[in-house]
């Protein structure tokens, strides 16, 4: 006689039927004649959406327009429509000009000042600003933002040192990324490596561009004048992200920089090479390809540092996963602790690294040579499980960009 195997008791029971028993009883009830039966079943994977990458943040002086509230903008016609446009004496109209020429798309600016007065330090950090949410911190106002330019504002044509240093803070909590301009200072490349020690950051959330740009100024009769590149910089983020994604150094021949006719100093191949060993990104003069941004280094990237936020690539890719991590698992807070979450969240961010994978933004040929997820017992233990914690690693090999291009060359002896 064959043995009936029983159902497993570990399977709660309601009224003597097994779950299993119950199920099939339901299944029955609704297969009532010969047929095909279509049935849809939840996958348990939660799509994790990809943020924004290129929404940049600009503070300064304008016009007119709303005081010390991000307003969105899609392109420099809305600026002159809500802010007033160009404006002598400020140079975030010229900024803003140059982000939406060279690229870029999606962009909130924040009024600061009576639009009279020069700007000082207490208008972007000074006392109350925070608890007030105005100034730098009027950006708390704001949902999201990936870049934040803040254009010169004081009399010499810089900006304050101890601005510089609460940005940078800033951006490392709001997994932003800060482009500085040069100091005025910086007239030559000896004093732009000089002049690293006193920029006010060497955060890995933040990159340093020199020289200043040459450009036409409308409010001039179209006269050169010199310009901090941050803007423009900013749009060449945005171009490439669109065109090439976050994970591709916006540098290079691609990376032309339109509307610049020159730049206030030349750098050469030597003084190239003394700037990136500092971690300051040159913008050169190439034949053939005219005017483009020749580096990508963090302010970290210098050859002297060792860190592993060298490139901005590398760093702003980092920052895109983890902000799109942290919007896209929000659903698993107060879900039960247990081994049916941690399925969910594998599933989840796995489907989302693998997509990320499949655009070519991690280094590997397989996805276990690019990535890795860890979300269970290996990650969580009783103690996390008790404080209500579950702990989940993600790891990635990031694309790093070929700086150094060498060729090998050698003759064939003719036999």
């Amino acid at each position: 006689m064959k043995r009936i195997k029983k159902p497993n008791r570990l399977v709660s029971d309601i009224a003597g039927i097994s779950r299993k028993s119950r199920l099939r009883a339901k299944v029955s009830k609704a297969v009532s004649f010969p047929g095909v039966y279509v049935q849809e079943v939840p996958s348990g994977v939660r799509t994790i959406p990809t943020v924004d990458t290129s929404i940049a943040a600009f503070i300064g002086q304008a016009a007119s327009g709303p005081l010390n509230d991000p307003t969105p903008i899609s392109s420099f016609g809305e600026f002159e429509t809500t802010f007033g446009g160009l404006q002598l004496g400020s140079s975030l109209g010229y900024s803003i000009r140059d982000f939406f020429l060279n690229g870029g798309s999606k962009a909130l600016i924040v009024r600061v000042g009576d639009g009279n007065s020069v700007l000082t330090f207490s208008d972007f950090v000074g006392p109350g600003t925070q608890s007030n949410m105005t100034g730098l911190y009027a950006l708390e106002r704001a949902d999201h933002f990936n870049l934040l330019v803040i254009p010169p504002y004081t009399s010499s044509g810089d900006v304050d040192t101890s601005v510089i240093t609460e940005a940078a803070v800033y951006c490392e909590r709001r997994r932003a990324f800060l482009i500085l301009d040069p100091p005025t200072s910086w007239t030559h490349v000896a004093a732009a490596v000089a002049g690293m020690s006193t920029l006010g950051t060497r955060s890995q959330n933040a990159a340093v561009y020199f020289p200043r740009l040459r450009q036409t100024d409308p409010l001039q009769g179209n006269a050169l004048a010199t310009f901090a590149p941050g803007g423009a910089i900013a749009g060449i983020y945005a171009r490439t992200d669109s065109r090439r994604g976050v994970w591709k150094a916006p540098a290079g021949r691609e990376a032309t920089l339109v509307g610049v006719s020159q730049f206030a100093v030349s750098i050469s191949n030597p003084g190239n090479g003394q700037l990136n060993s500092e971690g300051i990104n040159a913008l050169r003069t190439l034949p053939s390809a005219g005017q483009v941004v020749w580096g990508s280094r963090t302010l970290q990237g210098g050859n002297t540092s060792g860190s592993e936020w060298k490139y901005v690539p590398v760093r702003r890719t980092a920052l895109f996963i983890e902000e799109s991590l942290y919007r896209g698992t929000q659903w698993a807070v107060f879900e039960p602790n247990n081994e049916t979450l941690w399925s969910q969240i594998r599933l989840s961010v796995n489907a989302f690294m693998q997509s990320l994978f499949r655009q070519g933004a991690f280094q590997g040929s397989t996805a276990k040579e690019a990535y890795f997820v860890k979300c269970g017992r290996d990650t969580t233990t009783a103690n996390d499980i008790a404080q209500g914690l579950f702990n989940l690693q993600v790891g990635f090999a990031p694309l790093k960009p070929a700086e150094f291009v060498v060729l090998k060359i050698q003759q064939k002896a003719a036999k």
